[in-house]
């Protein structure tokens, strides 16, 4: 256990290799009650959230469904990344990471006052709790515990379910690459629906395993790989801005870095010899000069190599780049490949 962002966590059960390996071939459970999460509703919510988010979260964003996207600030800069649920016709669910929930709540707070949207807002993190289960079969046990139904509730869904006779938001999303949910019950449920878990068959997981898991499937972690000093351009998360049709904070300048062309990009790369674990803000080098760093980096069980994340010249990002990355004074050889590390095998 230790201290995260105020909250005490766990780094690990079994083990961070096992826990991982867990979810990949079966299924893991996660605590993850530290994201922050609010409600937006009345008149305004829709307009407020379409200003502060750069996914489309107008009128073609139907009942049940999710928007992953960034939080930006006036210059493109990533305040935080998170979801939108829209749980109703004018109600909806943020979920911000733990480090930035006060930022973000207060950010909400700004624009609302600002642009004069009748917005209610309401910080739920301590009233409703929230654990993710993924994995191959996430969607079995769920089902096998609770009345979800996995043809209705698709990826990037959302909907109410009854488990063991306890109420809760069941999500069709997740943090590891894998096919799952993430549980949103009232935090007093949040023991007995773990135990309910954890007894068909799902892994405890903890934080290690869990950052193993996204970096493998090329998922970007705030602080590390973005934060307000990188744009969606730079950081290859175009596809989840609403460039051509949105007004929303930041447009302008993320118009312009696409238009133009970003400077650098964020690159996977894996190491070419065994034993060197790269980490982050360790140096990039190309030709012995220093072009960039990384933002994260360790051990892939899926791959069984060392893999990483780093900013480099655009021209150096493309796959198949030959570099080197200074592991403890060592340069050790590196390529650049296609993002993500894992993609999950299709089920028949």
């Amino acid at each position: 256990m230790v201290p995260f962002v105020g909250w005490d966590m766990p780094v690990q059960y079994e083990g961070i290799l096992a826990e991982a390996r867990a979810v990949r071939t079966h299924a893991g459970i996660f605590d993850v009650s530290h994201m922050g999460r609010f409600t937006v509703g009345g008149p305004g919510a829709r307009a407020l959230l379409d200003w502060v988010h750069t996914a489309d979260i107008g009128e073609a964003m139907p009942v049940g469904r999710a928007r992953y996207g960034l939080f930006c600030n006036e210059s493109g800069g990533i305040i935080d990344d998170g979801i939108i649920y829209r749980l109703g016709e004018a109600r909806f669910l943020v979920i911000a990471n733990a480090a930035n929930a006060q930022a973000v709540f207060a950010w909400l707070e700004r624009w609302r006052d600002e642009r004069g949207e009748e917005a209610t807002l309401a910080d739920i993190t301590d009233q409703v709790a929230m654990v993710a289960l993924q994995g191959p079969r996430a969607i079995e046990i769920i089902t096998s515990v609770s009345d979800f139904d996995s043809s209705a509730v698709r990826p990037f869904r959302i909907a109410e379910s009854q488990m063991d006779g306890r109420r809760a938001w069941v999500a069709r999303t997740g943090y590891t690459g894998e096919d799952g949910v993430e549980i949103m019950p009232a935090s007093g449920d949040a023991s007995a629906i773990w135990d309910l878990l954890a007894s068909a068959g799902a892994a405890p997981c903890g934080l290690g395993s869990r950052d193993t898991l996204r970096l493998e499937a090329g998922l970007p972690l705030h602080g590390n790989d973005i934060d307000a000093t990188t744009n969606p351009i730079e950081a290859g998360l175009e596809r989840f801005v609403a460039l051509q049709s949105g007004d929303f904070c930041g447009a302008d300048a993320i118009r312009h870095i696409a238009e133009t062309g970003p400077e650098r990009r964020l690159a996977g790369f894996r190491t070419l010899q065994r034993g060197a674990m790269p980490r982050q803000h360790a140096l990039i080098l190309a030709g012995g000069e220093t072009v960039g760093e990384v933002t994260s980096g360790g051990f892939s069980p899926s791959l069984d190599t060392q893999i990483g994340l780093g900013y480099v010249p655009v021209q150096l990002a493309d796959p198949g780049c030959q570099l080197h990355v200074d592991v403890r004074g060592r340069a050790v050889e590196i390529e650049t490949i296609s993002l993500p590390f894992y993609t999950r095998p299709r089920q028949a």
